[in-house]
């Protein structure tokens, strides 16, 4: 049995705001991204393989807020983050504050392969990536339209839009959320992994890391327990070490995936004013995809191998893979 589960962000468009064609582009984008990742696990692919590719699908569409739809700094640039588990190993990768790097997820996982490191950062990241051919691109690149206008109805002021697809309002209201992708996956090995990627927030400060380079925080995978992606206001993932924290509540009183996630997202996020989502998957292949916001962008194959997409809380189903 394999399973596959993947998210876009958690924090949505309102639904009065969110027009057909718009839902219509990412219910699609979601679908594909799937397709990407079963691909991989229906030829006997691992879960690592799976959810790097998937990742990095997402990473190349423009839609979300990672690699090439980033959001800006409040300098006008974007800063991209990412990172990779291994749940049969806990081995991880992850790479941060990079301005290059056409597929971070890539380079977490070059990282975590071909070095002694968990993290590296910045230019030596950077220059790291190049030594290893992954493919670098200029800041232009990264940039799109949608994402620039956001940030520039923020700029000049101390605010941090955390929405990952939100006509930014001032000040933010708490409909954002986040800007983040990620994947967890179960293969045919009975292995879990997991991996999230993000351009962080709008006008942020330059240089602020948020969750999805920290292990524990927006990823974590461990084969006895659950593979874990979150997305949400980072801060307050951080101060709940909550993908981490999701496992330990497996592990340590015996709760269910579902029951652990939705105490992660509904209690222990709220008590630090937190907002956002997550993606788990449990090595008997059981999926949890609570999030505590107006929608999620986010995507599942079922036991029966059909995909399903879904933005608010009606989902779409897909022909069978």
């Amino acid at each position: 049995m394999t399973s596959l589960a993947i998210h876009g962000g958690a924090g949505a468009l309102p639904k009065s705001e969110m027009t057909p064609n718009r839902a219509k582009e990412f219910h699609s984008a979601l679908f594909a991204a799937l397709q990407v990742g079963q691909r991989i696990l229906a030829a006997r692919g691992t879960s690592l393989d799976a959810v790097e590719a998937t990742v990095a699908w997402m990473e190349d569409c423009p839609l979300f807020n990672a690699g090439r739809g980033s959001a800006f700094t409040r300098e006008g640039r974007c800063e991209m983050e990412a990172s990779i588990m291994d749940g049969a190993t806990r081995a991880a990768g992850t790479a941060l504050l990079l301005r290059h790097v056409r597929n971070p997820v890539h380079l977490a996982r070059a990282v975590m392969r071909k070095t002694p490191h968990i993290t590296l950062a910045g230019e030596a990241a950077e220059a790291f990536a190049l030594e290893q051919g992954l493919k670098l691109e200029p800041e232009e690149y990264f940039h799109t339209p949608f994402r620039y206008e956001a940030m520039l109805r923020l700029r000049g002021t101390n605010l941090t839009s955390l929405s990952e697809d939100v006509v930014v309002p001032v000040p933010p209201s708490d409909q954002d959320a986040s800007g983040t992708v990620g994947a967890v996956a179960l293969d045919a090995a009975g292995n879990l992994a997991a991996s999230t990627s993000s351009g962080g927030t709008t006008n942020k400060l330059p240089g602020r890391i948020g969750q999805a380079a920290l292990v524990g925080v927006g990823v974590y995978a461990n084969n006895a327990t659950c593979a874990v992606s979150c997305t949400g206001q980072g801060e307050a993932f951080m101060r709940a070490v909550a993908a981490f924290d999701l496992s330990a509540l497996m592990e340590y009183r015996g709760l269910s995936l579902e029951e652990a996630a939705r105490t992660v997202i509904h209690e222990r996020l709220p008590a630090l004013q937190g907002r956002g989502g997550l993606i788990a998957l449990d090595p008997q292949g059981r999926t949890a995809l609570p999030f505590n916001t107006d929608g999620m962008y986010r995507g599942w194959i079922d036991p029966d191998g059909r995909a399903h997409t879904a933005i608010y809380e009606t989902p779409t189903a897909w022909p069978a893979f």
